[in-house]
């Protein structure tokens, strides 16, 4: 099994310094970038812990703080274990970040991450990969989107809101990706109805991009984060043989 480092960094943004969690392999040989976007309750220990996983398949792994312009990860206190009670109140604490997060910011952001990616000795040269869950998939898609010559693949894991009547949906990107996604929807996921994923696959199709889109029969929206209350084992363990087919053969 591959020796993992994992460190606190600090990354130059266009509003501040974004703190961020970096993963790779302990031998320093340059492994290819993969960029995770989280949901919005952020870097936390099971997030650190996925990252770590991914550093031991041979990736370079940076997770940012999407909030930074609030102070450093968690922006707001987190319990252990987040229920559905806990869910609740916590969005209503992180609404004000979750508006400061524009798809402006976001996008400048994204380009602050890349650039930070392309100057790391510990990255491999070349395009990166984009991995987001929750809220973190649709900031894939549009940042895939704003930097298509830096991007060779993108994993969304229940994403929300992701091919809404808004002008800055992320499915309105898909013209300008390159990038081959894998889109893993939640069967059980309000904020991504069957409607949303018809569009969704329409405008990728339309588009030309290589993608392949699959709901995850049973599952709930945050299937992924171990932490909360809507975990899947089996979905995560699906996710995760995904992700890693993925990136596998992107790199």
């Amino acid at each position: 099994m591959t020796d993992v480092e994992g460190t606190e960094v600090q990354v130059p943004t266009e509003d501040g310094t974004a703190d961020a969690y970096l993963a790779r392999p302990a031998d320093g040989t340059p492994r290819p970038a993969v960029l995770c976007l989280t949901d919005a309750f952020g870097v936390r220990p099971t997030v650190r812990e996925a990252a770590d996983r991914l550093a031991r398949a041979g990736y370079t792994v940076l997770v940012p703080n999407l909030f930074h312009r609030r102070g450093p990860a968690p922006v707001v206190e987190l319990p252990a274990f987040i229920d559905g009670e806990a869910r609740g109140e916590l969005f209503v604490r992180l609404r004000p970040a979750l508006a400061e997060l524009t798809p402006q910011c976001a996008t400048a952001d994204a380009g602050a991450y890349l650039r930070y990616l392309a100057g790391l000795p510990e990255a491999a040269d070349g395009p990166v990969a984009l991995v987001g869950y929750c809220m973190g998939a649709g900031l894939a898609l549009r940042a895939a989107g704003a930097f298509p010559d830096r991007v060779a693949a993108v994993a969304g894991f229940h994403g929300g809101r992701l091919a809404t009547d808004d002008p800055h949906s992320p499915h309105l990107a898909a013209p300008r990706i390159t990038a081959e996604v894998y889109l893993g929807h939640a069967d059980e996921d309000p904020s991504l109805p069957p409607e949303q994923i018809e569009r969704l696959e329409r405008a990728l199709t339309d588009a030309g991009v290589r993608h392949r889109c699959e709901v995850y029969q049973g599952a709930a929206h945050g299937y992924t984060q171990s932490d909360t209350a809507s975990y899947d084992e089996k979905a995560d363990e699906r996710h995760r043989a995904a992700l890693l087919d993925l990136l596998d053969r992107t790199f």
